[in-house]
């Protein structure tokens, strides 16, 4: 078989442990999985409504265009329809901009640790990689410009960053994007960005009109509690999604995934409770880590990376053995962290009481 070279040395994407391997592995009867960032308040009630609605003709194929979608999400960004893609998930966007953009004898330019994706689908494209790290888990916007040469087609910005969770000020993206020469593509990811606080979030899709060149990529993954329908969408100007468009696989998102996410995009006061109360438990976990001694990085996510000055793959063991599943950060860049999703006010007591239990023990 003629594979290509540079897949001998990619794994797969490892999604961890389900509910019921772990159930089976240490013989307990209630699990609470925390690695994964999903919404632990579920999604709209919108959502089982129109669900309930809906009568299937799975014998056709969903809307290409995701029409009902497309024009709610316009609607809602104030910006002209053309101007979105969507997606199986914002991955499947990540993987059609590699696809369009990337090949051997370019680069793409992101930072370090990130969300892995990037890097992934670029080496798959044979491109090459320039990675810059980060500075106190925050991107080195300087940096990352410096990299930046006749041959880069791609800059990766991850804000708020996975797994860090810090936010990019709106002045330092804005002179960031001014730096970038326009024939380079800057692919904002906010999978986060229904999370960040009040204070200091700013709407990064009002700079596309100016900065042609920027592309922010959204998810129905996330706040609106939609991962398993995989439905993810970007947002640029006209000539970019053309461009796009015909690296995306017909019929990629499928009906109920368009339905679901139309659904649960009406129901913004859903978004806001959520947006609240991941607050209110994001400030008990900074006041346990105070108290405990432990440093943190003060997340603008719905997760939580903490440095436990141990190796991160026991802490996350000895999690796994309560019945806790959290994701070590050995594999996400930082050997001795534990990156822990934000979840209901009962299961993160019993994350901190387990934490407790740890440390006591060293």
């Amino acid at each position: 078989m003629k594979w290509k070279n540079q897949i001998y040395n990619l794994e797969a994407y490892k999604p961890g442990k389900s509910i019921d391997e772990v159930k089976k592995q240490y013989q307990l009867e209630q699990i609470v999985k925390l690695a994964s960032n999903e919404n632990p308040y579920g999604y709209s009630t919108k959502v089982d409504q129109a669900l309930e609605n809906f009568k299937p003709s799975f014998m056709l194929y969903p809307d290409g265009n995701a029409s009902n979608l497309r024009n709610a999400t316009a609607d809602l960004l104030g910006v002209d329809p053309g101007q979105l893609i969507f997606t199986n998930g914002t991955d499947e966007l990540i993987q059609i901009i590699s696809r369009a953009l990337l090949e051997p004898g370019k680069n793409a330019v992101m930072a370090t640790p990130t969300f892995t994706q990037y890097k992934h689908n670029a080496v798959i494209e044979g491109a090459l990689v320039r990675e810059v790290d980060l500075i106190e888990g925050s991107h080195d916007l300087k940096g990352m410009l410096q990299q930046i040469d006749g041959n880069t087609a791609i800059v990766w910005i991850c804000s708020p960053n996975n797994p860090t969770g810090l936010y990019i000020p709106e002045a330092e993206l804005v002179s960031f994007l001014e730096g970038v020469p326009r024939d380079v593509l800057v692919v904002l990811d906010e999978a986060y960005h229904e999370y960040v606080s009040k204070d200091i979030v700013y709407n990064s899709i009002k700079f596309i009109n100016k900065f042609p060149n920027l592309i922010v990529m959204r998810t129905f993954s996330k706040i609106y509690g939609l991962a398993s329908f995989r439905v993810g969408y970007g947002v640029s100007s006209y000539d970019n999604i053309q461009k796009l468009e015909p690296a995306r696989p017909p019929f990629n998102t499928n009906v109920l995934g368009q339905l679901a996410a139309s659904a649960a995009i009406m129901d913004q006061d859903f978004v806001e409770n959520c947006y609240r109360k991941n607050e209110v438990e994001k400030q008990k976990y900074y006041i346990f880590c105070q108290e405990s001694h432990l440093n943190y990085y003060p997340t603008q996510g719905n997760f939580i990376l903490i440095d436990f000055a141990h190796d991160g793959d026991e802490v996350s063991q000895f999690l796994l053995s309560k019945g806790l599943i959290v994701r070590s950060g050995k594999s996400l860049g930082f050997p001795t962290g534990v990156r822990i999703t934000l979840g209901l006010e009962e299961q993160n007591l019993q994350v901190r009481n387990a934490i407790k239990e740890f440390l006591e023990q060293k």
